[in-house]
């Protein structure tokens, strides 16, 4: 059974990468273990840590990958596909690479920004740091 990550942002772009992945397991003989994704930024570690909770920042974590995820799980439910959730924290590429490894998943399916060439450069991409961090085929939707 091929093993889906698909990376979520509560983006229109990344919800456009969870129609492809609902399309492409409605053409597959098998369906696809499909595996949501969101990655949370950390917070600055120091501060923050000082005057903070441990349970209270990952409290933050899950409420805010849970409200990115949310678009995500309404399309996957309607169409009856299931899905398991996920939320990380850390770097994007590291994290999305922890993932893929941890699942054993044999695709990711993401969205794509369309930043433009400046904004790309200062920011950078995450879809430059994902492949750079990954071995498996990456499905770029836009």
């Amino acid at each position: 059974m091929l093993r889906i990550l698909t990376l979520v942002d509560g983006s229109k772009s990344s919800s456009r990468a969870v129609r492809y992945v609902i399309a492409m397991s409605a053409a597959c003989k098998d369906m696809p273990d499909i595996h949501l994704l969101n990655v949370q930024l950390p917070v600055a570690p120091g501060i923050v840590a000082r005057h903070v909770r441990r349970r209270d920042l990952d409290a933050y974590y899950h409420d805010e990958g849970m409200t990115a995820l949310a678009p995500a799980r309404k399309l996957l439910d309607k169409a009856g596909v299931p899905h398991a959730l996920h939320i990380g924290v850390g770097e994007v590429g590291e994290t999305v690479a922890k993932y893929v490894k941890k699942l054993a998943a044999q695709q990711i399916a993401m969205g794509t920004r369309g930043l433009g060439p400046m904004a790309g450069m200062l920011l950078g991409s995450v879809t430059a740091k994902v492949v750079q961090a990954v071995n498996v085929p990456i499905v770029l939707v836009k």
